[in-house]
């Protein structure tokens, strides 16, 4: 197999006094769509945020190859509650672009390409906050994409979304992912879990209890018994 985007060895986080990571070990692979399922306070978000970078981990190491043409890996990240500034729908696109060194016609044109990938080109001088939920989820889709990154890590990125919004964004995810880009997804939703996941990873206590393909995960026939709980619904939230 190539060589891992990240990897993780044996790594813990702790807060405190609590175990958020228990020694998880994880390859992410170019190209993978892989799902972190599990109850609540499972560890899913922390695990996430350690994928990213955004917190160093207390135990065990973290490593990330380099990109292409020996570039620096690039990695975005998306919350259920996208964070968006007070500017234009086209000025939250630059400037995710100017912070990452891509400055003047070329930012415009690539903010400019973003939310037509996304069917905002036609808001792009409206004040970001004055979108509807959807529509701030695909603008924040188009902030991450525009950086055109190698991972892209989603935290419940449709929970807070109507039946509607949630099929436009889940259908963007599908078409970003078919681009080649490792697609990492926290989620509740088992059937969009089913629909976009290739491999599936289940945490419990923050710990990988389970590490299979997506097929194998829902057939349930190899999982531990926990797993095979939180899939019948018999463990809480």
């Amino acid at each position: 197999m190539a060589e891992p985007l990240i990897s993780l060895d044996a790594v813990g986080l702790r807060y405190g006094t609590l175990d958020a990571l228990r020694s998880v070990n994880l390859r992410i692979q170019a190209g993978e769509r892989v799902a972190f399922i599990g109850a609540n306070g499972s560890g899913k978000s922390t695990l996430l945020r350690v994928l990213h970078g955004l917190l160093p981990p207390t135990s065990g190491e973290r490593r990330q190859a380099t990109g292409v043409d020996g570039r620096p890996l690039r990695i975005a990240m998306l919350f259920q509650r996208p964070f968006l500034l007070r500017l234009s729908v086209l000025g939250n696109v630059k400037l995710a672009l100017w912070l990452a060194g891509v400055r003047g016609d070329a930012a415009r044109t690539r903010s400019v390409e973003a939310l037509q990938r996304v069917g905002l080109a036609d808001q792009a001088q409206r004040p970001a906050r004055a979108l509807s939920g959807g529509q701030q989820q695909r603008l924040a889709l188009a902030r991450a994409w525009a950086l055109q990154p190698d991972v892209l890590l989603l935290d419940e990125p449709t929970a807070s979304l109507d039946p509607s919004a949630k099929r436009e964004v889940e259908h963007l995810l599908g078409e970003f992912a078919d681009q080649g880009l490792a697609l990492l997804i926290a989620s509740h939703n088992l059937g969009q879990v089913k629909r976009l996941a290739q491999r599936v990873v289940y945490l419990e206590q923050g710990r990988v209890l389970a590490d299979v393909p997506a097929t194998q995960f829902f057939d349930g026939a190899v999982l531990p018994p926990e797993a095979k709980l939180f899939l019948k619904g018999e463990l809480p939230w």
